[in-house]
Protein backbone atom coordinates (compact mmCIF):
# COMPACT_ATOMS: atom_id res chain seq x y z
CA UNK A 1 0.00 0.00 0.00
CA UNK A 2 1.40 3.37 -0.95
CA UNK A 3 1.54 6.31 1.42
CA UNK A 4 -1.14 8.10 -0.57
CA UNK A 5 -3.47 5.10 -0.36
CA UNK A 6 -2.83 4.84 3.39
CA UNK A 7 -3.64 8.52 3.83
CA UNK A 8 -6.82 8.07 1.78
CA UNK A 9 -7.92 5.14 3.96
CA UNK A 10 -7.16 7.03 7.18
CA UNK A 11 -9.06 10.12 6.08
CA UNK A 12 -12.07 8.06 4.98
CA UNK A 13 -11.98 6.16 8.28
CA UNK A 14 -12.07 9.41 10.28
CA UNK A 15 -14.60 11.24 8.08
CA UNK A 16 -17.71 10.23 10.11
CA UNK A 17 -16.03 11.39 13.33
CA UNK A 18 -15.09 14.69 11.68
CA UNK A 19 -18.60 15.48 10.47
CA UNK A 20 -20.23 14.49 13.74
CA UNK A 21 -17.64 16.59 15.58
CA UNK A 22 -18.36 19.64 13.41
CA UNK A 23 -22.15 19.35 13.47
CA UNK A 24 -22.61 18.59 17.20
CA UNK A 25 -21.47 22.01 18.51
CA UNK A 26 -23.51 23.79 15.83
CA UNK A 27 -26.62 21.78 16.73
CA UNK A 28 -25.89 22.44 20.40
CA UNK A 29 -26.00 26.18 19.78
CA UNK A 30 -29.37 25.83 18.08
CA UNK A 31 -31.12 23.38 20.40
CA UNK A 32 -29.54 24.06 23.81
CA UNK A 33 -30.86 27.40 25.01
CA UNK A 34 -29.34 27.55 28.50
CA UNK A 35 -25.61 27.95 28.12
CA UNK A 36 -23.24 28.17 31.00
CA UNK A 37 -19.55 28.54 30.41
CA UNK A 38 -19.14 26.51 27.22
CA UNK A 39 -15.78 26.13 25.47
CA UNK A 40 -15.26 27.67 22.03
CA UNK A 41 -16.78 25.90 19.04
CA UNK A 42 -13.39 24.73 17.80
CA UNK A 43 -12.58 23.22 21.21
CA UNK A 44 -15.90 21.40 21.31
CA UNK A 45 -15.35 20.09 17.78
CA UNK A 46 -11.81 18.98 18.63
CA UNK A 47 -12.97 17.09 21.74
CA UNK A 48 -15.79 15.42 19.81
CA UNK A 49 -13.40 14.48 17.00
CA UNK A 50 -10.97 12.83 19.40
CA UNK A 51 -13.77 10.95 21.17
CA UNK A 52 -15.37 9.90 17.88
CA UNK A 53 -12.10 8.68 16.39
CA UNK A 54 -11.35 6.66 19.53
CA UNK A 55 -14.78 5.00 19.35
CA UNK A 56 -14.25 4.20 15.67
CA UNK A 57 -10.86 2.66 16.47
CA UNK A 58 -12.34 0.56 19.27
CA UNK A 59 -15.14 -0.55 16.95
CA UNK A 60 -12.60 -1.53 14.30
CA UNK A 61 -10.64 -3.52 16.87
CA UNK A 62 -13.71 -5.20 18.40
CA UNK A 63 -15.60 -6.08 15.22
CA UNK A 64 -12.56 -6.61 13.02
CA UNK A 65 -13.91 -4.36 10.28
CA UNK A 66 -15.00 -0.81 9.71
CA UNK A 67 -18.49 0.50 9.03
CA UNK A 68 -20.62 -1.36 11.57
CA UNK A 69 -23.77 0.51 12.58
CA UNK A 70 -23.12 -0.35 16.24
CA UNK A 71 -19.84 1.57 16.03
CA UNK A 72 -21.55 4.59 14.49
CA UNK A 73 -24.27 4.46 17.15
CA UNK A 74 -21.61 4.33 19.86
CA UNK A 75 -19.76 7.25 18.29
CA UNK A 76 -22.93 9.32 18.22
CA UNK A 77 -23.76 8.40 21.81
CA UNK A 78 -20.29 9.24 23.12
CA UNK A 79 -20.05 12.51 21.16
CA UNK A 80 -23.55 13.52 22.24
CA UNK A 81 -22.73 12.84 25.87
CA UNK A 82 -19.49 14.78 25.60
CA UNK A 83 -21.30 17.67 23.94
CA UNK A 84 -23.89 17.66 26.70
CA UNK A 85 -21.15 17.86 29.34
CA UNK A 86 -19.44 20.70 27.49
CA UNK A 87 -22.64 22.73 27.12
CA UNK A 88 -23.44 22.27 30.79
CA UNK A 89 -20.19 24.03 31.56
CA UNK A 90 -18.36 20.98 32.87
CA UNK A 91 -15.98 20.58 29.91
Amino acid sequence: MTALALLNHALNFMAPAFWVAVLMPLAGRIFWKRRGFAPALWAQAAANFVLGTLVLAVGLWYFGRDGKMATYAGMTLICGTGQWFMLRGWG
